[in-house]
């Protein structure tokens, strides 16, 4: 029969039997419990991975729409500022209007493309432009200073047969000398009266049975006649050689135009021999 120490001993052999599995068992437990905690932490390290990828393509057509959404602000800013409004097209000042053909007394007849209005020295100003087809030259005339250049509208045809009529007369030549009389002259040209520009043409007229003309004269005598045509052309609807036809017409029914006219006119007194003065004036010329 075992002794109590034999009993005693093999107790504690079977406690600290028990005790090594119970450590063992917990051990194991607590292995499992790493591991586990373990792959919490992968798994929770790989969700934080996969979210950041995951982020990261989203993101990106965020801005790109961010980006895209940038022109479609600027209209907005732009409409919220000053919107200037369209400039105004004038038609008509001072009682001309575009389109229409004047009388431009230092150019003759123009035709007034536009009124357009500009800024000079601070100052805005509204003017006509004015285009001269045959002397190639485009004028740009105040609206306000017309009258003070003496710009009209075209002669009515009363006033254009009248003109006409002028050719037909006498011609009147002053006793004086040539100078002055050129002076005259261009005076007569430059007014824009179409009845003086007429006298003008009719004095220094020369038909092919009288004298030649000086430089000068025929220098005068070609300027009015140019006047003269371009109006009735315009006024009459007709070409310039026509027009100047008509002229030249006209001056052919004057009562002096033969040599044996000239040769009574200057008995009367009415004209006046001017071959010094012509000589004059060719070598100022």
């Amino acid at each position: 029969m075992p002794s109590k120490t034999a009993r005693a001993s093999a107790n504690t052999a079977t406690s600290k039997t028990a005790a090594s599995k119970t450590v063992a068992s917990a051990s194991k437990t607590a292995a499992s419990k790493a591991g586990s905690r373990a792959a919490a932490s992968k798994t929770a390290s790989a969700s934080k991975v996969g979210s950041r990828t995951s982020v990261k393509p989203a993101a990106k057509p965020a801005a790109k729409a961010a980006v895209a959404s940038k022109p479609a602000v600027k209209p907005v800013a732009r409409a919220g500022a000053r919107v200037e409004e369209p400039k105004k097209v004038l038609t008509q000042r001072q009682g001309f209007k575009t389109g229409e053909f004047v009388v431009y007394p230092a150019h003759g007849v123009g035709q007034i493309l536009a009124i357009e209005e500009q800024e000079i020295a601070g100052a805005k100003l509204e003017l006509f432009v004015i285009n001269f087809i045959k002397d190639k030259m485009t004028l740009r005339v105040p609206t306000a200073k017309v009258a003070n250049v003496g710009m009209r509208k075209l002669s009515d045809p009363g006033l254009v047969k009248r003109a006409l009529e002028t050719l037909k007369g006498r011609a009147r030549i002053k006793r004086t000398m040539w100078s002055r009389r050129a002076q005259e002259y261009e005076a007569k040209i430059n007014s824009g009266d179409i009845v003086a520009i007429a006298e003008v043409v009719r004095d220094l007229y020369r038909s092919e049975s009288q004298p030649e003309q000086s430089y000068s004269e025929r220098q005068l005598y070609e300027a009015a006649l140019d006047r003269l045509s371009r109006e009735i052309a315009v006024v009459q609807h007709v070409t310039e050689t026509e027009a100047v036809k008509e002229i030249e017409g006209q001056l052919a029914k004057s009562p002096r135009r033969g040599a044996k006219a000239e040769a009574g006119a200057e008995a009367d007194g009415d004209l006046e021999a001017d071959g010094d003065d012509a000589a004059v004036a060719d070598e100022a010329a």
